[in-house]
């Protein structure tokens, strides 16, 4: 236990408050639990490391061993010109910008580099060279071929006839996996935006060549001596942005829905109580879906059920972490075990059986964790090893899927026996209702028959529905776990916001029971309340895991084409939020979010303090040019607010800020407006 180990808590004052440190009492009771047992977690880790003063601001440089070059803001801050340099000359504008860019550069590799994993996987199926993984959703393919210029019929003695599947997946296929390399051209996806937005992003010569190409290339700006303007500096990151969420996160959204099946709303539970002390507990934590698929199907099969029980258990539990939770929970109603800052506590339940992980948002801690405990961690992915002896790698490969998920799934069945006595569940769970995609939403609004977004712009137009506010991101131990996420969401649903969730963000919801439709009655403001309990919705939509952002994207789009709400994202009643971010993969999700044109607000804070002038650009001149912007408000119910003022700002440019009158009509009436 030595790795792990801290002074005894009553010796220590340099351990976290248990109840300042969450909202959540599963949370607070399994972090009381790691302190009695001498565990440190990353609550009390955030206690004894703080950030840099310097760094924190973003205007520390490291790209070459000159430095680091630290420009802090003089005392009373910049009163005249701004005279800070680094070595090289370099000022804190194009110092901060460089360090804001390389962020959206990692962010935009995370994602997109999980989608060229689905892609592989796609092509290796259209190959036929897999027979574990099938094309669960042919219509999702037949949907998203026309947007990679895939024909779906082809004309035969001059009859239209549909073409073979088989030879639309191939296309597909080879194409969806060239947008990470083709040598010319630009991003196929983008051409799904609404053509204004798309004016803008030429205008502004900002539209991704390919996915691979925008990263590098910011790369390269940012090293030493090259690319020195934050404006052009800015003008890439927005470029690799667009690349990630027009692009290989919603590629990666589109063939995991085609490969997995495309999500619609089915009903779980969520939190560290969804773990059975009878049952081998599996937890999958990371991101990609291509493993914890097989993994679903392996132990669901009649062989691992009763290998479990004949190592004395009543079944098999699985349960997830992060964004591979969201992926299963959407498409097989696997419960979600908690968000990013629960994943050492799900292990010091002790009962834990094996954790599988893949990649990112996965602490190294973990190894130290598990050796305290029986359980078995996992790593399955040739990118994301452990330097840890206890930390066992079965490297996962497509051509043998099932192989490999019933291996460690067999493993963790035979660790079950090999648990100590002292297992605390904490008993913490709510129901949820999970799922929602574009066309989960389209179907609630109207039906099998006449399903359409035009329902949800009526209510926004006679004023029941407010807006729409999207609430992402992570969890951050710089911040109170969860309290941002739900504090924030309230407040827009008793405003009458509608709320669209992913990530660690939707995992929350579902943790603190806002999503059931029933939630709607207790929280909502009465206009969002009547919708929900009409249309049977929750008034927070769970839209999926953090790549899943696309959906988002796309579910504006079709708000846009469905009329009167404007022409073009920028105008609909709409902003975005990310109240506890911490990734990188974050600030890309905010870039192309404020490039598609929303109103985009962070909490915690923003590392952009140490330069006034980048930061105002990124704050106000970015609207100029795409119609969103930045902003950041580390307080839950400010930070909300502002969300509602920009959405009555918008509600106002519309000529809808007035609700209408609600009129009884009469026969008489109805007949006169269908003949205007």
């Amino acid at each position: 236990m030595a790795e792990a180990t801290k002074k005894p808590v009553e010796k220590d004052p340099k351990l976290a408050n248990v109840r300042e440190s969450s909202i959540d009492p599963a949370t607070r009771e399994m972090l009381a639990r790691a302190q009695q047992l001498q565990i440190d977690t990353v609550f009390d880790r955030a206690v004894t490391m703080k950030p840099c003063a310097i760094g924190i601001q973003g205007i520390c440089c490291k790209n070459c061993a000159m430095g680091p070059c630290r420009l802090p803001l003089p005392k009373g801050g910049i009163d005249g010109e701004d005279t800070r340099k680094g070595l090289c000359g370099a000022t804190a504008n194009t110092i901060c910008a460089r360090n804001f860019i390389r962020m959206i550069a990692g962010g935009a590799a995370a994602h997109s580099d999980h989608g060229r994993s689905v892609a592989e996987v796609f092509l290796s199926v259209a190959r036929k060279e897999t027979e574990d993984y099938k094309i669960k959703d042919p219509l999702k393919l037949i949907a998203i071929a026309p947007h990679f210029g895939v024909a779906t019929t082809v004309e035969v003695d001059g009859e239209v006839k549909d073409r073979d599947l088989d030879e639309i997946a191939l296309e597909v296929a080879e194409l969806a996996y060239a947008e990470w390399g083709k040598p010319e051209g630009s991003i196929k996806y983008i051409e799904r935006a609404p053509k204004p937005l798309q004016e803008k992003w030429k205008k502004q010569g900002v539209i991704p060549r390919n996915v691979d190409r925008e990263i590098v290339e910011i790369m390269h700006r940012t090293h030493m001596g090259v690319d020195q303007d934050y404006k052009n500096l800015m003008r890439q990151g927005t470029r690799a942005a667009l690349a990630d969420g027009w692009g290989g996160s919603m590629i990666a959204t589109d063939l995991q829905d085609v490969l997995f099946g495309t999500p619609s709303p089915l009903q779980s539970e969520a939190n560290l109580g969804v773990m059975k002390e009878d049952h081998v507990n599996i937890i999958v934590h990371g991101h990609e879906p291509v493993l914890s698929e097989m993994i679903v199907a392996a132990a669901q099969t009649q062989e691992m059920l009763a290998y479990a029980k004949e190592k004395g258990a009543r079944g098999i539990q699985l349960s997830g972490i992060c964004c591979t939770a969201n992926e299963v929970l959407q498409r097989h109603g696997v419960p979600p075990a908690g968000t990013f800052l629960q994943q050492e506590l799900a292990i010091i339940t002790g009962a834990c059986d094996a954790m599988v992980v893949d990649v990112q948002c996965i602490f190294q801690n973990l190894a130290n964790v598990a050796k305290c405990f029986h359980t078995k961690l996992i790593t399955t992915h040739p990118i994301a090893k452990m330097e840890q002896d206890n930390v066992i790698h079965i490297e996962f490969d497509e051509h043998h899927a099932m192989e490999d998920a019933k291996r460690i799934v067999k493993m963790a069945i035979e660790n079950f026996q090999n648990r100590g006595a002292d297992v605390i569940i904490p008993p913490y769970k709510s129901a949820q209702i999970a799922g929602f995609g574009v066309e989960s939403i389209r179907y609630h609004l109207g039906g099998s028959f006449r399903g359409d977004y035009y329902t949800l712009n009526d209510n926004i137009i006679n004023g029941r529905i407010r807006g729409i506010g999207g609430v992402v991101g992570c969890n951050n131990a710089r911040t109170k776990h969860n309290e941002e996420h739900i504090v924030i969401i309230k407040e827009l649903i008793k405003n009458d916001v509608i709320v669209l969730t992913t990530g660690c963000s939707a995992i929350a919801a579902g943790m603190h029971g806002l999503m059931t439709p029933e939630s709607a009655a207790v929280h909502c403001g009465p206009g969002l309340a009547e919708v929900c309990e009409t249309v049977g919705i929750p008034p927070v939509l769970h839209l999926g895991s953090c790549v899943d952002n696309s959906r988002i994207l796309l579910a504006a789009t079709e708000v846009v084409k469905a009329g009167g709400l404007g022409n073009d994202i920028t105008d609909l009643p709409a902003a975005g939020s990310a109240p506890e971010w911490m990734s990188e993969k974050a600030i890309s999700i905010g870039q192309y979010f404020v490039a598609s044109g929303v109103y985009t607000v962070f909490g915690y804070h923003m590392p952009l303090d140490g330069a006034p002038v980048f930061k105002d650009y990124l704050y106000k001149e970015m609207e100029k040019m795409y119609g969103g912007m930045w902003d950041c408000e580390p307080d839950p119910v400010k930070h909300a607010h502002k969300m509602i003022a920009h959405i009555d700002k918008k509600r106002k440019e519309l000529g809808i800020d007035k609700a209408r009158e609600r009129v009884l009509m009469d026969m008489a009436d109805r007949q006169a407006l269908s003949m205007e």
